[in-house]
């Protein structure tokens, strides 16, 4: 299925063939995809939020009960408190059917099943969290699926052998080929990780062409969950992050991405394209933005070469905004985004200029495989996937601590989990106070939009 093929058919296209299955993808004939950008809650939640914000309230919403999630996963989520118009987050929870094609089948005519066992299975969960408006969530959270299904299908053989071959097709121009495969130390799961980051590229170039289409602006991060043949794949492309919370230990299975974290390579980047920062930026570092007077003077800064620190001479040109300025929550890339990976955004310039911020924006997510087979999971284990609403304000150890103590509670309640992951998100919400919002302890609570999911990885589904 080719991007010509997969657009043609549905971007800009009405609503689900049949809504009562789009929450799995791909046994039977395809179905086409809702509005690109009509501004919704995620499809589970119809019924229960209609996305329209009640002035002065954060009321949090999770799936109705007579819907449950694939997994018995919980999801709530919160509205911000009135930094925009929308819940700019959105999320996906669903099935993906990965099938193969009839040798010879031409791009342009339907896939077909074959038989029961030529299809493979997955489990998918994403969480995206818009900026500059909820546009670009929105798209992802429509599309992205449909590109990893894509990319799955082009591949399909390489992911059902242990070692994948040389050639997809399976013939044998040189008798050493499995050698060299084997030399390159190439796995199953190297060609899953690559379809995924193939389908990140897809879905960033699909949202560009949509935003350029309809005239809209804005990216968002995405973060993605995918459990397939015994492994669990997380893709993150920006600050939301993923967890797995055990009895006695917390694995981190994401990383953020934001200007301070890949601060050398955006300043590789701009040393080897200086003309990107058009002669406005510096892509020096300094503790500070510096003065007049520190012309001539020797200060502390980094360049895209140093991990550490040195000194240089003030020159007038490092007088200039620089390219990554700020700290922690307040870092800027280009004065512009506290984010340096994600999708969307190809409309973007600083502000009063016609300086591109993507090209210093990646879409390349960072893959980590967690495999079910090497761990021994047990009842409580749980993977905890959330926006930077939540984590701006509860770490990883505090959520860790109140998912061990929510379940130890909550062991007979059919509902824990989307209780727990309503339990979550209202305790980083906190309650309100006048005009402001605190948390038990009076400190700030978020006052940004705030999805989670919390999903229970024991009593999985085998199918897959």
């Amino acid at each position: 299925m080719s991007s010509v093929w997969f657009k043609k058919h549905f971007l800009r296209h009405g609503s689900t063939t049949n809504p009562g299955k789009a929450e799995s993808l791909g046994r039977g004939v395809e179905q086409q995809l809702p509005a690109a950008s009509l501004y919704r809650r995620p499809k589970f939640l119809r019924g229960v939020c209609s996305g329209e914000r009640l002035p002065g309230k954060r009321p949090i919403y999770c799936p109705p009960r007579d819907r449950p999630l694939q997994w018995r996963t919980g999801y709530a989520e919160v509205i911000n408190a009135e930094k925009s118009e929308f819940n700019e987050d959105q999320a996906t929870c669903c099935q993906i059917s990965i099938r193969r094609r009839e040798i010879g089948m031409k791009e342009e005519q339907d896939w077909m099943i074959l038989c029961a066992n030529q299809y493979l299975a997955g489990y998918y969960w994403a969480l995206f969290d818009g900026h500059g408006g909820p546009d670009a969530a929105i798209i992802a959270s429509n599309y992205l699926h449909y590109c990893i299904k894509q990319k799955l299908e082009e591949v399909v053989e390489g992911i059902t052998e242990a070692q994948p071959p040389m050639h997809l097709s399976g013939c044998c121009i040189c008798p050493s080929d499995p050698q060299f495969v084997e030399e390159k130390q190439i796995q199953q799961e190297d060609v899953v990780i690559g379809a995924l980051e193939n389908a990140f590229q897809e879905c960033d170039e699909m949202i560009g062409q949509e935003m350029e289409a309809t005239n809209q602006s804005g990216g968002c991060t995405a973060l993605a969950a995918l459990y397939l043949q015994g492994k669990l794949y997380v893709a993150n492309a920006g600050d939301s992050r993923a967890i797995l919370v055990r009895q006695q230990s917390v694995v981190p299975l994401s990383s953020e991405f934001t200007p301070e974290t890949e601060r050398q390579r955006i300043q590789q980047l701009a040393f080897l394209c200086p003309k990107l920062l058009a002669d406005e930026f510096t892509r020096f570092e300094f503790p500070r933005r510096l003065k007049g007077d520190d012309v001539g003077q020797k200060v502390l800064y980094r360049d895209y070469s140093m991990a550490g620190w040195g000194y240089k001479t003030v020159e007038k040109a490092d007088l200039k905004y620089p390219l990554i300025h700020g700290h922690g929550k307040q870092t800027r890339l280009l004065g512009t985004l506290a984010v340096s990976r994600g999708l969307g955004d190809h409309q973007l310039k600083v502000i009063d200029t016609d300086i591109e911020v993507k090209p210093f924006l990646s879409y390349i997510p960072q893959v980590k495989v967690f495999d079910f087979a090497s761990h021994n999971i047990k009842e409580d284990d749980v993977l905890v996937l959330a926006t930077d609403g939540l984590w701006d304000i509860l770490s990883n150890e505090e959520v860790a601590q109140t998912v061990r103590s929510f379940i130890d509670k909550n062991r007979t309640d059919p509902y824990r989990f989307s209780e727990l992951a309503r339990c979550l998100v209202h305790t980083a919400r906190g309650k309100k106070n006048g005009y402001q919002w605190i948390l038990d302890g009076n400190g700030p609570a978020s006052y940004d939009d705030i999805s989670v999911f919390v999903i229970p990885l024991y009593n999985r589904d085998e199918d897959c």
